[in-house]
C-alpha cells in the first residue's frame, strides 16, 4: 500500500471502510465460504486494478478496507465483489440456492478513512471477530 496512487493526470489516495451485511443476517458465511469469499474479493481486486488492504469475513457480514482509484469508484468495485462472491459462493455451496433467495443485502455502508491513520482502521477491521 503506498500512500498516493498516480495514474495518469490523477493523483489519489481513496482509502474507503465498507461493510455489507448477508440477506438472512443469520450467518451463512461458514463452512469453508471464508476463504473462498477472499479468493474472489482477491481476483475481483485483481481484475479491477484495486487493493484491498484489509478483509473480515464475518458469519453474517463482511468488513473491507479498500483503495480504490477515484476513476474506478467505490461503488463499482463494492457491486462488483458482491456480485461476483454471491454469484460464485450460490454455485460452489449449492445449499445457499434453497436456503436463501439473495446471499447479500442491497445496501453496504462506506465511510473513507481520510481524517482516520490507515493503519487504526486496518487494526479495526482485523480485531473484528474478537469483538
Amino acid at each position: 500500500m503506498s500512500a498516493w496512487n498516480t495514474r495518469a493526470t490523477i493523483m489519489s489516495s481513496t482509502a474507503a471502510n465498507i461493510t455489507w451485511s448477508s440477506a438472512p443476517s443469520t450467518g451463512v458465511l461458514v463452512d469453508g465460504m471464508e476463504v473462498r469469499f477472499r479468493q474472489i474479493a482477491g481476483q475481483v481486486a485483481d481484475e479491477l486494478s484495486f487493493e484491498v488492504i484489509e478483509m473480515e469475513v464475518m458469519p453474517d457480514h463482511a468488513h473491507m478496507l479498500l483503495e480504490v482509484d477515484p476513476q474506478l469508484g467505490i461503488h463499482k468495485a463494492v457491486k462488483r465483489i458482491k456480485g461476483r462472491t454471491s454469484h460464485d459462493l450460490r454455485q460452489e455451496f449449492p445449499w445457499l440456492k434453497t436456503c436463501i433467495p439473495a446471499l447479500w443485502t442491497n445496501s453496504y455502508f462506506v465511510s473513507t478513512v481520510g481524517g482516520a491513520p490507515l493503519p487504526i482502521v486496518k487494526q479495526y477491521i482485523e480485531n473484528q471477530k474478537s469483538v
